[in-house]
């Protein structure tokens, strides 16, 4: 018999998703939620962990708090959640301190506001923390919960500020979920964020309909085109870096393969393109790195080729994941080189520069955004990582390392790349606009259009939306923005178009570089941790004894599995098992052919070990590779 809760949960998922049942286990997380109790949930990926906090937060009511580092990813829900008719909004690095009162003003005083949407660093602002008490909230949630864990493979300072928050809302539940966890950042994640009582709900990691395959190739290309051939459908292909993904698609395009690149460099808009192309199968292969595949379930993917060797085992897992949701069989495919080993290896003795090299990278950060000592805290800027490196004159992989590793103090935290608005403002006067129109009519209406939406664009830069602008103009986005560039040309106004660039945010005051603390004890345990998730990777990828979808498991702590039968370990398994058993068999009869007997006598000598037709096939070889001449039957 159902109780109240589950059929109130059950009414709310049918009303705002359209569905009639929850998938497994995430009834009983949301119910252990309800009973007031704090959860963590470890749900692969694809295992619909946005439901597990959206449904009971709606069962609660006031307001639930979500944490999560993906900026991309809590726009995306922000923007599903109003769609279905449900008050949210996000708070993140970049926005203006107006922005942030107005989303805060909406969760404190707006009873039917539901979901506020945090990047961690923002628990700890003065703006956030001063409104958090006053707030209905009912329940808290952390994505990505991993990244709390030291021994997580991205641990993330700002985290540990979830613990603090906790003492204002005592007994509000917090539900935790991630999608890759080991036995020991489990254990971790719950102290963390001070569960009353260790609390687990876990969806096995195996994935029946998913094949692993791993392929030493020397001419990777040619084996991508033959698997894409092999398997009909949509799919993904991983890469390391951001050329590649381009060289890639155009290598597949040339081979009459319908393929598109996506990488965090490609403008938003044209990202939002790609995307949803591969998502409605106008292009049947998407090439990426690791940004891609973030909050995407595409249900139909029937293969995912690696072309280089993820860093962990944890983002392989997470990657390969997306091929097979719709539960129907796909494949994840490596495909290595002894070259892609080394390279794994430069790139984790790459990831740990000497500390002297991270405080000189810390001074020149300080140094570069102008920020004085002992001042900084939560400042935001823009942040190239290849202009900062050349100034510094440092190979910009060591820079790279040397920013992470000052993240794991929590010193900084780089952002993902957040849009910047187009801004306009107009060189032409009023009178000079007048005689513009009249050499060039075509382009009155618009201009008229521009002064009409925006106040003061003759005294400074504003921010413009081309989206706004061709609503009200009937024109396409692109023809809005060609018509700002032709104005621009003509020097009626200065058009700056939207870019992306990363943020960086200083989350404590400056402090000199020598007192950055690194505790030696620290630094060594994570650089041990790293090397064993290391030697991981190249175990899974090296092996040729263990089942791949075991190797998996066990990595996640599911050490009493059984071999998935269609790896590439298991094929070569079974293979070898039957040729061993021909051997065994050859001689068996070519000892009985020995003894004299007839072909029957063998035949009914053996019949309780091995089929009719397969001792047939035997004896035939033998007698072709001239072992007998045969025999009377």
């Amino acid at each position: 018999m159902e109780t109240d809760r589950s059929i109130q949960i059950h009414d709310i998922l049918k009303r705002y998703w359209g569905y009639s049942s929850f998938r497994p286990l995430q009834e009983d997380i949301i119910l252990s939620v309800l009973e007031g109790r704090d959860t963590l949930a470890l749900l692969p990926t694809g295992g619909g962990k946005s439901v597990c906090f959206q449904v009971p937060a709606l069962a609660l009511g006031g307001v639930c708090i979500v944490v999560t580092p993906l900026v991309s990813l809590m726009k995306d829900q922000v923007a599903h959640l109003k769609a279905n008719g449900i008050k949210a909004a996000a708070i993140y690095s970049g926005m203006s301190r107006e922005e942030i009162l107005g989303v805060m003003s909406n969760a404190l005083f707006d009873d039917e506001f539901r979901f506020l949407y945090v990047s961690p660093e923002r628990l700890r602002t003065e703006a956030f923390l001063v409104n958090l008490p006053k707030m209905p909230v009912r329940m808290i949630a952390v994505d990505e919960a991993h990244c709390i864990s030291q021994w997580g493979y991205d641990f993330r300072p700002p985290y540990l500020q979830i613990a603090e928050i906790r003492k204002f809302f005592p007994t509000v539940p917090v539900l935790a979920l991630t999608a890759t966890a080991t036995p020991e950042v489990v254990k971790d994640i719950q102290l963390r964020l001070a569960f009353k009582e260790e609390n687990l709900f876990q969806k096995s990691f195996k994935r029946d309909n998913l094949t692993y395959f791993v392929v030493k190739e020397s001419d990777k290309n040619g084996r991508m085109l033959r698997i894409m051939q092999r398997y009909p459908g949509t799919g993904v292909v991983y890469v390391r870096n951001r050329r590649k993904t381009q060289e890639v698609a155009e290598f597949l395009r040339k081979n009459g393969v319908s393929a598109d690149y996506y990488h965090a460099g490609v403008e938003a808009r044209e990202r939002d393109r790609k995307q949803d192309a591969w998502m409605t199968g106008k292009t049947r292969v998407i090439v990426a790195t690791n940004a891609f595949g973030m909050g995407i379930d595409k249900p139909d993917v029937r293969f995912v080729v690696h072309l280089d060797i993820p860093d962990t085992l944890e983002a392989y897992f997470q990657e390969a994941g997306r091929g097979g949701r719709d539960l129907k069989p796909s494949v994840a495919i490596l495909l290595y080189d002894e070259y892609d080993i080394r390279q794994l290896k430069r790139n984790f003795t790459l990831s740990f520069p000497p500390i002297e090299k991270v405080r000189e990278v810390y001074e020149h950060l300080c140094l570069h955004y102008q920020i004085p000592m002992g001042e900084g805290k939560n400042l935001t800027f823009p942040f190239s990582l290849l202009k900062n490196a050349r100034e510094l004159k440092m190979d910009i992989n060591q820079y790279y390392n040397a920013v992470k590793l000052l993240e794991k103090t929590g010193a900084v935290v780089v952002s993902e790349h957040l849009r910047e608005n187009s801004q306009i403002h107009f060189r032409m006067n009023g009178d000079e606009l007048m005689h513009y129109y009249k050499f060039h009519p075509e382009k009155e209406e618009f201009v008229k259009l521009l002064l009409r939406s925006y106040a003061g664009v003759f005294t400074q830069f504003v921010n413009i939306q081309e989206e706004v602008l061709a609503q009200r103009s009937g024109m396409t986005i692109l023809q809005v923005e060609e018509q700002l560039k032709e104005l621009r040309t003509e020097k009626v106004l200065s058009y700056e178009p939207h870019c992306e660039i990363p943020l960086i945010i200083f989350l404590e005051d400056r402090i000199d570089s020598k007192h950055l603390y690194f505790d030696p004890k620290v630094y060594d345990d994570r650089k041990h941790r790293a090397e064993e998730r290391l030697d991981a990777v190249i175990q899974y990828v090296t092996t040729d004894h263990v089942c791949r979808s075991q190797l998996l498991l066990s990595y996640f702590g599911e050490t009493k599995s059984t071999p998935c039968g269609s790896c590439d370990v298991c094929i070569t398994h079974r293979k070898r098992s039957k040729q061993d058993q021909k051997e065994t068999m050859r001689n068996e009869i070519l000892e009985l052919y020995r003894q004299n007997l007839t072909l029957r006598d063998i035949l009914d000598k053996l019949a309780s070990r091995y089929s009719e037709e397969e001792m047939v096939e035997v004896m035939r070889r033998m007698m072709e590779e001239g072992e007998f001449l045969g025999v009377d039957s």
